[in-house]
């Protein structure tokens, strides 16, 4: 349990950090959006190119990566079903919501978790994987693709996942990865200096964000829609995440590891994504700091249950 409150210490301290910057006004009232540019278009990248140019592919290719994806693909895809058919949503709302209900934060409290809880930070390697070369890429071209103001043609929809950063950068470190390429230190250091202002770059605009703004408010926050990301979330993708490595036969450490890491809450990167394109910010947001109260005795019952 300990490990539990260290690793949300860790988050809720550099969120809270960035709620005072915009009090005080530090960075003016343009810091958010300035923030949450530079990390979706410089500093995220460094850091998934650098993170998977590192990676040992024997570690990441287990059952955590089939676990992790098959289950935040089934949460996106049922909330994206309901949105849009049922709560009639457009579709970049849709799939904002999908992302907030199903992608983990994997990194920024992830790790720490992984660390303190699981005692092996290479049990989020895989769920980082797929996140950044199969969920993000995936995602953000629908964003892209749904944001354009015109139908898509065909030449469209090929090559726009190629002009996103995100995707560039995790597709050039993967290939290095792959290849066995290793490049300069003094080539890598550039890329890995940027890139570890991608977490601590995310939180601040996430607490950015809360300053003035009422979490769940009526009229302003779109609650029908955070409720149900943040059940999917939380309740559904645990409870998948379980079921399914217990049909894979798995047991002891390896099946609560699955099970906290499918608990972990909604990524502030979702919110990252959400502002770039301006679209479904108030949901991810919401659902973002929901999700991130919540899993807290979740975990900690998971714990109890399974460790």
């Amino acid at each position: 349990m300990s490990g539990v409150l260290e690793g949300f210490t860790v988050i809720f301290i550099v969120i809270a950090l960035g709620y005072v910057l915009a009090r005080f006004e530090v960075l003016g009232e343009h810091g958010q959006f300035v923030l949450s540019r530079l990390v979706f278009f410089v500093a995220t990248p460094a850091l998934l190119f650098v993170t998977l140019a590192q990676s040992d592919l024997a570690v990441i290719l287990s059952p955590v990566l089939v676990v992790a994806g098959v289950t935040a693909l089934l949460v996106g895809a049922i909330y994206f079903a309901i949105a849009k058919w049922a709560l009639k949503r457009a579709v970049p709302e849709a799939t904002v919501g999908g992302l907030a209900a199903s992608y983990v934060n994997a990194a920024n409290l992830g790790i720490p978790i992984a660390v303190f809880v699981l005692g092996d930070a290479n049990f989020v390697a895989p769920l980082l994987l797929f996140q950044i070369m199969i969920y993000s890429p995936l995602a953000l071209t629908v964003l892209d693709l749904s944001t354009m103001g015109k139908k898509a043609s065909i030449r469209a929809i090929v090559v726009t996942p190629f002009k996103n950063p995100i995707v560039l950068a995790g597709a050039a470190g993967l290939l290095l990865s792959v290849t066995g390429i290793e490049l300069p230190e003094s080539i890598m250091q550039p890329f890995d200096l940027v890139g570890g202002a991608a977490v601590p770059g995310a939180l601040l605009a996430f607490g950015l964000s809360l300053y003035g703004a009422r979490v769940l408010q009526k009229g302003t926050s779109p609650r029908r829609d955070v409720i149900l990301a943040s059940t999917l979330k939380m309740v559904l993708q645990p409870v998948l995440g379980f079921s399914m490595a217990l049909a894979m036969g798995l047991a002891g450490h390896e099946l609560f590891a699955i099970t906290v890491i499918s608990a972990l809450p909604t990524a502030q990167n979702v919110f990252v994504f959400a502002s770039r394109y301006n679209r479904g910010v108030v949901l991810a947001r919401d659902t973002a700091f929901v999700t991130t109260l919540v899993s807290i005795p979740v975990i900690a019952l998971v714990t109890a249950l399974l460790a």
